[in-house]
């Protein structure tokens, strides 16, 4: 990981810790209702289908990602 990774990995387990739930979202400002549903399906499809290094970079484990990547993209 990068330092950048590592102190953002801190900070959302600080935040945590706290009883913070942080709204992370990497979707393009401006999208519609419609362009985020989109944009969830996609990165959704793209997380079930990292490889086992590139989760370990991230930091989550293969069932997180399975289960972020199976919700539905009306969910949050």
């Amino acid at each position: 990981m990068n330092g950048l990774s590592d102190v953002r990995l801190q900070l959302l387990a600080e935040e945590l810790r706290a009883g913070q739930w942080p709204k992370v979202s990497s979707a393009p400002v401006g999208l519609g209702r419609l362009g985020l549903m989109v944009h969830r399906w996609r990165s959704r499809r793209v997380l079930r289908e990292l490889s086992d290094h590139q989760l370990l970079d991230i930091g989550i484990s293969r069932q997180q990602a399975w289960e972020e990547g199976c919700k539905p993209f009306w969910r949050e």
